[in-house]
Formats: structure tokens, sequence, C-alpha cells
């Protein structure tokens, strides 16, 4: 496949100019800056992992961590040393409780291991505190300056199911690696939690007495769906909160200052690492759980604490991000009414938020489908912007939020249109996200299929369908025991709601998406002929065989009620193979040939069937590539199949006025 995408370079050149030759304006790489920022302790200091983009878009091989004064003044680049090569990755950033130092994990090239390190806030004086034979994250001080982290002794993959499997040759007896809560101390990581239970995230109690987090015995990858609430402590691990049904999955655990309640986020959650659903409070004394945003018509994301001692929530109200203030968090009084803040602007930060006090800043990576990412320091809602790295990045396109009615549900999805779009109607491709519990949010366009499609002249349309984040928990709750019907619908409607919204040629329609959304994909082209082409990324062709092939499949029984050898005919239903022979639309597929969460085999079978009835299909399965395609080659190559794709079936060539049928102008209006 590496020799294929090599000799792929013409092809490239003809498609998308910046992945073979010098960026253009609208696809320059960008600066990236990982979700992993941290304000130390005075508000003095940002701490954060960087690394330029390829044109591919792929995080970046290359990483630093830089620690800048928020005045802007300095910025030092830490000297790391396995020196600037792929792999040689810092993460989970950890300021002491006295801001004289910051702790980072770092991992060795080509291996799952990790060793952590110390520097100072002006970049010297690295010290390398420990290695282990092991993944390592997660690192937490306790206030009076003890170091906890979650450690997996002789890890066999990266963790997180969207990482590529491990080998399948291992011993199928040998115990499975679990993540452990451990503690520094002198002799090296002393473990805090037991062998037997995976812990997926922890908080430390507030007096520091002991450990609040979810976890679940087995398999790591798997079993996140059915994770409870444990405290830990000098006696073990005692279960405090267990869902009351699968329709409930628990995130972001978060000790509150009184030490006697937990808040955690809890509802239906598809993806481990994305969650959503409403905000809950435990009393360890009582072990009763309150719901504080019960019917509240927005998706709480993530957790945080402020300096009155209050707990801060994060929400996705449509196009909206939110921050409201619930109180003490023990349910003794009301949140207010009105957000703290409301915009059209994704705000991403350390996690959980914690305001620095006195001064009650925080900091966060801003960014917007026009304003590309950067840094910014402040109270929230008010943050001033402290870097300047990605400025001159071109956005020339345009984003607005298109709604819609369907079936008495308020809608929500983003239109993009191109810098130059046709002067008669516009080819439109709609990209189906992933979950599907998730959401289209007003992200940087950034380089990779959207980016190309745009510059290709193309409008990309984003829907937000029910199922998603961002109407509340019964929305995301909607498409229950009903995959590919309701939200098919929703989409369509989304579709019409475009189309009205700005000149899109009904004739010229194509759909995309990865993971559920690549299994749309495919549902998409057997239900319409209305898209004239399809590409279907990791996605799911048969439910009844995709739950036993899967690594994870924990995350279907709240969705389905039951497993497939129990209920099949609700995962026949909406099954894309059992209505293979309605498929009259081309559509391409691909897959990561180690991906565990949306096994080739799956994209195979599809594939397979589209052959044996004529219609026009290929399929690329990456080696070695889990869920997400890692490999820059991998992206180039499956980038460029895609747009290719769309431009034959399609019928699009974008080439200027007077050499082509489909001329472009300038004067969008936006």
């Amino acid at each position: 496949m590496k020799s294929f995408a090599r000799g792929l370079v013409p092809l490239l050149a003809v498609l998308m100019p910046s992945l073979a030759g010098p960026a253009t304006p609208n696809v320059l790489p960008g600066h990236f800056f990982s979700l992993d920022i941290r304000l130390s302790p005075d508000g003095g200091a940002v701490a954060s992992i960087e690394g330029s983009q390829d044109e591919t878009g792929a995080l970046p091989e290359q990483r630093e961590l830089v620690i800048r004064t928020v005045d802007g003044k300095t910025a030092a680049v830490v000297t790391l040393p396995c020196g600037r090569q792929p792999q040689c990755w810092p993460s989970a950033l950890a300021w002491r409780p006295d801001g004289r130092a910051l702790a980072f994990a770092l991992r060795t090239p080509g291996t799952h291991t990790r060793s952590v390190y110390t520097v100072s806030p002006d970049g010297s004086g690295l010290t390398r505190l420990f290695g282990f034979d092991g993944t390592i994250s997660d690192l937490r001080y306790s206030k009076d300056g003890r170091l906890a982290m979650l450690a997996t002794e002789r890890a066999r993959k990266e963790i997180s199911a969207v990482e590529a499997g491990a080998p399948e040759t291992d011993d199928p007896g040998a115990p499975v690696p679990e993540q452990r809560i451990a503690l520094l101390d002198r002799d090296g990581l002393r473990w805090m939690s037991p062998a037997d239970l995976n812990v997926y995230e922890y908080d430390w109690l507030s007096d520091g007495s002991g450990f609040v987090g979810t976890a679940a015995p087995g398999d790591g990858d798997a079993n996140w769906w059915v994770a409870k609430l444990y405290a830990f402590d000098a006696n073990g691990a005692k279960v405090i909160w267990t869902p009351p049904d699968a329709r409930h999955q628990i995130a972001m655990p978060l000790a509150l200052p009184d030490g006697r309640h937990v808040a955690f986020l809890g509802g239906v959650m598809s993806d481990a690492g994305n969650p959503g659903g409403d905000v809950y409070s435990l009393d360890r004394d009582t072990g009763r759980a309150l719901d504080l945003t019960s019917g509240l018509p927005e998706t709480p994301t993530r957790l945080g604490l402020r300096c009155n001692g209050h707990l801060l929530a994060e929400t996705l109200a449509g196009e909206k991000t939110r921050f409201r203030d619930l109180g003490a968090g023990d349910g003794s009084e009301e949140s207010p009414a009105d957000p703290l803040w409301s915009g059209d602007l994704a705000v991403d930060a350390r996690d959980p938020y914690i305001e620095i006090c006195p001064s009650g800043d925080v900091a966060v990576r801003l960014q917007s489908y026009l304003r590309p990412p950067e840094i910014a320091v402040g109270p929230v809602g008010e943050w001033k912007t402290l870097t300047h790295t990605n400025t001159r990045r071109a956005a020339e396109m345009s984003a607005r939020s298109v709604t819609w009615e369907k079936a008495g549900l308020h809608e929500q999805g983003w239109l993009l249109l191109p810098p130059r779009p046709a002067i008669g109607k516009l080819p439109m491709i709609t990209i189906i996200h992933g979950g599907p519990a998730a959401a289209h949010r007003p992200g940087f366009v950034q380089p990779g299929l959207e980016r190309a499609l745009l510059d290709r002249g193309y409008a990309v349309f984003l829907p937000n369908p029910r199922g998603s984040y961002g109407q509340g928990e019964s929305f995301t709750q909607a498409n229950r025991r009903d995959f590919g019907y309701g939200d098919f619908d929703d989409i369509m409607a989304g579709i019409d709601a475009a189309e009205k919204a700005a000149p899109i040629d009904e004739s010229k329609l194509g759909i995309a998406g990865h993971g559920y959304g690549g299994f749309m994909a495919m549902w998409a082209v057997t239900r319409t002929n209305r898209f004239k082409a399809a590409v279907a990324e990791a996605g799911i062709a048969d439910w009844q065989s995709y739950y036993g092939e899967n690594g994870i499949g924990q995350w279907m029984i709240p969705y389905f009620d039951a497993s497939a050898y129990d209920d099949p005919a609700v995962y026949a239903r909406s099954s894309p193979i059992v209505f293979i022979r309605n498929v009259k639309t081309p559509t391409l597929l691909t897959v990561g040939g180690a991906d565990i969460e949306a096994p080739p085999g799956q994209s195979r079978e599809f594939h397979h069937a589209l052959k044996e009835l004529g219609i026009p299909t290929a399929l690329s399965v990456y080696p070695g590539e889990g869920h997400v395609l890692r490999d820059p080659q991998h992206r180039a190559d499956d980038i460029a199949r895609s747009v290719q794709w769309f431009d034959r079936y399609l019928q699009w060539d974008p080439r200027p006025a007077g050499d082509s049928p489909n001329p472009v102008v300038t004067g969008w209006r936006r």
C-alpha cells in the first residue's frame, strides 16, 4: 500500500496541489495546539503540546512542549531527550502545586513505554523521575504534592479503541493488561487500584485521602460502557454508584470541594473519550445521585470547578457553546437560568476546567470554522488571545448554521460553502459524523477531506440528526433501536433545508462518513438513489456479524437493548447488507487493517456484494491502521481517492470559466 501511495503523486497533483507540492493559501498546514493545555497554579505560565500539521491534516508526528508566560513576553521550547523524531511525544501535563515544576510523560519512540520527567517553568532543569514498561497518562498532583497517574504495565497497544489493535498471536489465556491508578514514591510506582480493574478516569479526593474513578474489569477497550463509579483508598476499591440501566454510561468523575459529593456526566455515549449527557452529583454518604441538568435542551460535555467552589459545565446547545454555573453541586440551589457565556466558538481546554484563583482564569484553545485555533487565557468568556501562530492562515470559505424541524424535533447542521463557488449551482457532499453520540462542531477546517472538497468547489453539509449531542439527552437517545430510520429522515430533511439556504445542485449530491457515519453512508445508498456517489470509511454493513467481530461490543447494548443473539431481528432491521439489492450508487470503501472498532470484514462484505451486483465500487484496506488513519501516506491516499470518486461520479470539473462547463466566479455573498 505504501508503494502505491508513493506512486499516487501525479493524481494528488491533479486533485489537491497542496498534497503534491507547495500548499495553497486555502489549505495551508497549521500549527496544532493539543487539548493538553495547562495554566500554572499562579496563573503566570501556560504549558502546551504543539506541532505542525502536514498537508493531510494528520496529528503532528513531531511534537514539542512549549511553556509561555501569560504576558506573552517569553516562550520556551523544552529540549526533549529523544529529539525531534516521530513518536517522541510528550503528554499528560501536570503542574506541581507550588508552580515550580511541570511534570509530563514522554513516549519512547517505536514502543508503548513511557518515562516521566519534570521541567522548570522557564524550560530548564529537565529531570527524569522514572521509566516504565508500559503506558502512562493523566498525571495529577494532590494538594500536598504527591503525583498520581494512570499506568498500564506491559501494554500491548496504545490506550484507546481507535488505536490499532494488538497482534492476535498473543497467548489467548494471558491476562489483559489493566490501566490502574499509581502513585509515585521513592521506589517507583505504588499501585492504588487493584489489578483486576481497568480504571478509565479518576480524580483525587479533596482531602487527598484517596481517589474516585470510573472502572470496569476486563479489556479496557471493550468495557468502558459498563464502568461503575468507584472510591479507591488504603482499604481497597469500593463501588459507590452503579448506573441504573445500560443507557447510562458515566464519564469525567470530579470530586467536589466539600469532600462529600462527586460530579460526573451520565447518559448514552457511543465513544469513550467523547462524553456527553446530563450532569449528576453523587452524595457519597447516602449513595443518591441527583440529575442537575434534567430536561436541559443542551448537552453538557465537560465539567470543571470555579474559585467559588461551584461546579462549572460546558454545554453544546445547537450551534452554540455555553458555560453554566451549577452551584455547589449538592442540589441545594437552582442553577441560574442564563449561561455564563454563549458563543459560536469551539472551546477546548484541560480536562476538567479548573479556574486559577483568585483571578478565575482558565487556559483554552479557541476556534471556529473561520477562526484558526489559538491559545487564549482569562475568565470564562473573557479570554484574551495569547498566541498568534495561525493568524495568517486563510479561511476563504463561508459557514452558516442551518436549522430545520422533523418529527417534532428541532435540528441543526452546518453548511460550508467553497471559496470560489460556481456561477450556477454547487455540488454538495453530506458528511455524517461518527458516534452516533457526537456532533459536528464549529472547528477550523483543517487540511483533510472537508478542506479538499471545499477547495475543489464542493459545498459540504454537516448535519446533526437525532442521536447527536446538542439538543439534550432525550434527543441523543432518540435513535435507540432505530438506527438508519429516524436519523436518516432527519439528514434528508436537512439536505432539503441546505438546498433552500444556498444554490445546491440536486443532481450532484454525494454522501460520506466515518464509523457510524460510514454505516450511514452504506445505509443511505440502500434507501435512496438521490446520491450519485458515496464514500464509506470504517463503516458497518451487517450489525449481526459486527456484534461478534468488533472489540468494543458493549457499546451496542444501550442502543439495541439486547445482544445480537437475543434479538437478531432488531440488528437485521438496520443492516445495510439486508437491503443490498436496492443499491445503485457507486460506493468507495476504506478502512484500517487493524481497526477493532469497525473491523475491515464489514467493508469487505459490502464491497463483495456490490461487485457481485455490478455496482461500481472500490475498497482500500490500509495495513497496520486502526479506526483513525495515522500514516500520512495513507491519509493522502484516502483523501485523493475520495475526491476522485466524487469528481468522477458527480461529473464535476471545477476548472476556471471558459475551460469547463462548471465555471467559477468570485463575489459569493457571505
